[in-house]
């Protein structure tokens, strides 16, 4: 386990209230990450999201809408990384009419660190741009 929490961050041009249904809804999780998803937002309620084939498995811990979402993380039959034994924080905060989108995932495993961090960053890139602008 590595003492560094994971940061990404995004700014979308959308309201927190826009964006927090990605973060426990099912069918909108799955635009921005995974291609299934099992989700009861509710703290102790399922989060199981399959990326790429790979089970990720936890529970919600927090819900405050539409300021931040708590959840635990990890992959079910990988012994280094077990079912929620990592944390991910997300919190919206607003800027004008957009808003700030910080991710912090905790507890990771030193050697899960850097695929995480380019999972993460990339996810939330694929977030960002349902709201893009297009000209």
């Amino acid at each position: 386990m590595t003492a560094e929490v994971l940061t990404a961050t995004v700014r979308i041009s959308a309201p927190p209230d826009a964006i927090f249904p990605y973060l426990i809804d099912p069918a909108l999780m799955i635009q921005w990450i995974g291609e299934w998803a099992d989700l009861r937002p509710e703290p102790g309620g399922t989060f199981a999201l399959d990326i790429n084939k790979t089970p990720v498995r936890g529970e919600y811990v927090e819900i405050d809408p539409p300021r931040r979402v708590v959840f635990t993380w990890g992959v079910a039959g990988k012994d280094s990384l077990p079912p929620g034994s990592t944390t991910v924080e997300i919190v919206l905060t607003p800027d004008g009419p957009a808003t700030v989108v910080e991710l912090f995932h905790r507890d990771l495993p030193a050697e899960d660190f850097p695929g995480h961090l380019e999972g993460w960053t990339g996810m939330l890139a694929k977030l960002m741009k349902r709201w893009a602008v297009t000209t």
